[in-house]
């Protein structure tokens, strides 16, 4: 029977009028809650990855950077995921934070956010890393996105007193912000020059396939905490 059928069997009566909206505007309801189940099972998790050089995908071929192989290794494992490559060459912490604001898009779900390692080689007071990467996770509180954050370490020659300073930022605001944390985004790369470029700072594709794997299991867990409508 149709809408309008019961339309006309019910219309003698008030009671049965209004048991017919009611069914109605059950079958309505179901419709539309129908719908917005196909459409959420459909849509894709979208992570933008935020950072520089080594997100960006510095010396490498279209398509192997970071963002790009990670997609690839979301979807083989069954996520339905779109990974944006929001990386930008020699940008530091403070670089970052004047971007952030037209760089993450309105539709992102999740932020995985590697920045510092520009501070670090630069020798930029750690406490100014701190801040910047502060207000970003503000912003992305702020936002309600959830933040993988991939940290960080500062090379030796600048001393022990600046390493520690610097290397336990990201742990001690993943802790503030209850953020995923990645403790070393070059962890299995740096001290292998098989997966290098030739600057022996940057990963070839060998290498950026390398910290996908690495990685891939705190992204998973990061994409559990995107609440899809």
């Amino acid at each position: 029977m149709t809408i309008a059928q019961m339309g006309v069997a019910s219309i003698g009566s008030k009671t049965n009028l209004t048991n017919w909206l009611a069914t109605a505007m059950s079958i309505i309801g179901f419709a539309v809650l129908t719908s917005n189940a196909t459409l959420a099972a459909g849509k894709k998790v979208h992570i933008t990855a935020f950072g520089d050089s080594l997100t960006a995908g510095y010396g490498l071929p279209p398509a192997a950077d970071f963002a790009s192989r990670l997609e690839i290794a979301l979807t083989k494992r069954g996520h339905k995921v779109r990974v944006t490559n929001a990386g930008v060459s020699g940008d530091t912490t403070s670089a970052g934070l004047a971007r952030f604001d037209w760089a993450v898009s309105d539709d992102t779900d999740a932020v995985i956010l590697e920045l510092g390692a520009n501070d670090a080689l630069r020798g930029i007071p750690p406490l100014i890393a701190r801040k910047n990467l502060d207000k970003i996770l503000s912003k992305l509180a702020a936002r309600k996105i959830p933040v993988l954050i991939a940290g960080m370490r500062a090379p030796a020659n600048w001393g022990k007193d600046y390493e520690a300073a610097f290397n336990p930022i990201f742990a001690d605001l993943a802790k503030q912000y209850q953020a995923q944390l990645y403790p070393f985004f070059l962890e299995g790369v740096i001290d292998k020059p098989s997966l290098k470029l030739a600057d022996a700072l940057h990963p070839n594709e060998a290498g950026v396939d390398e910290i996908v794997r690495r990685i891939l299991p705190t992204v998973e867990k990061l994409i559990a905490r995107v609440k899809t409508p």
